[in-house]
């Protein structure tokens, strides 16, 4: 297999129309390229300026889990680091776990951060939302974020859906077009992620009282009081703020 490193989006384009399979997820799909056989030529973005960008709401998706630091909201950067162990984490990008993974750790932290998908077309970025990013899955370059107010998480080992361990991600930011506050919560369950966002308030216990009457409140007692605890300490983050 022949790796090719394009160092601009013109020429990552033309490996991409030339047939080249992008890496992103390698750590996962290796076993099956094993079985299957490896592609003849594949692209990887990790010597592309625009997919290594960290900080000011961006987050390239060739940046590698390790570098997650302060440079980005507690809520990625925690998502992050609770993603396998650390050789995984050094060797693992954004890209390849939101894109490439089943698992998409990053998912509900960048869902409740409202973030958008900057996606490589053939005619050249776009930017598009995550629904449409998951659906399609095409070369995602970077992820874009309004500055959050506050925000939580927490992986919880010990409650599983199969083999899965929930978790849980919360923010405190802007609603869409306005200044208006909204909380955000993300919670994966198994292989899918639920989200819903509700208005902002400082009263925790009428906070989740809305959020209980959507399909979160559905979820087992033990993740709940999870999304309890992640809100009630988020909501007096923001409100210190």
């Amino acid at each position: 297999m022949f790796v090719r490193l394009p160092t601009s989006v013109s020429e990552a384009q033309e490996c991409l129309a030339e047939g080249a399979v992008p890496v992103g997820g390698a750590t996962l799909v290796w076993a099956s390229w094993q079985r299957d056989g490896f592609p003849e030529q594949a692209v990887s973005l990790r010597e592309l300026p625009e997919a290594k960008v960290i900080g000011d709401g961006t987050l390239g998706a060739a940046v590698l889990l390790h570098e997650m630091d302060e440079r980005v909201p507690e809520v990625l950067r925690r998502a992050a680091a609770g993603v396998g162990t650390g050789a995984v984490r050094r060797t693992a990008t954004v890209g390849g776990n939101i894109v490439g993974s089943t698992l998409r750790c990053l998912l509900p932290a960048a869902l409740v951060l409202d973030a958008r998908a900057v996606v490589l077309e053939p005619d050249g970025p776009v930017e598009t939302d995550l629904a449409e990013l998951l659906a399609k899955r095409p070369v995602l370059l970077s992820l874009r974020w309004p500055e959050p107010v506050a925000s939580g998480y927490r992986k919880l080992t010990g409650v599983l859906r199969g083999e899965v361990p929930f978790v849980v991600a919360v923010a405190v930011g802007a609603a869409e077009g306005t200044e208006a506050r909204v909380l955000r919560v993300a919670v994966r369950d198994g292989y899918d992620v639920l989200s819903e966002t509700v208005p902002y308030g400082t009263d925790a216990a009428r906070v989740l009282g809305a959020l209980a009457l959507t399909p979160l409140g559905t979820l087992p007692e033990a993740v709940f009081e999870a999304v309890r605890e992640e809100v009630t300490g988020v909501l007096e983050c923001a409100a210190a703020r």
